[in-house]
């Protein structure tokens, strides 16, 4: 997927599907990068913008931005991102550790880098992303 123009990579496990944006209802004193929640198909989904959460600036919506929905600790939470490219086989034996020069909230929310199609990409550690402000990550 893309976020803010930057290749990411997720592991596909807990994705449940993958959604066009819908209408959004603001939750108010949420966390900026919380940017509301939506119905789907009667359940409530807390829809976190990546690109705030990865400190890469707000994620506008366009026709080809996506929602993740994610399974994550016996909810559903949507991820909302630029697009998806798709679905690659990602060798973790083949990923290498984030660039030394990568500091602060992206490298701790980075698995590792890897290439795919001639380009790098990085593998986001999902319990980092998902782990509420000043919690410690878990699944």
């Amino acid at each position: 997927c893309f976020v803010r123009n930057a290749l990411c990579g997720v592991d596909t496990e807990p994705v449940q599907e993958i959604v066009k944006v819908g209408h959004i209802t603001p939750v108010h004193h949420a966390p900026d990068y919380v940017v509301g929640i939506m119905n789907l198909r009667g359940r409530v989904v807390t829809v976190i913008d990546l690109g705030m959460k990865l400190d890469l600036g707000a994620t506008p919506v366009t026709p080809d931005s996506r929602i993740l929905i994610i399974a994550w600790q016996g909810e559903a939470l949507g991820l909302l991102i630029d697009n998806v490219q798709g679905v690659v086989p990602v060798d973790k034996a083949q990923m290498k550790p984030p660039p030394e020069n990568v500091r602060g909230v992206q490298s701790d929310m980075v698995e590792g880098v890897c290439q795919v199609d001639n380009r790098l990409m990085a593998m986001l550690d999902l319990p980092s992303v998902l782990a509420a402000d000043g919690e410690p990550a878990r699944n």
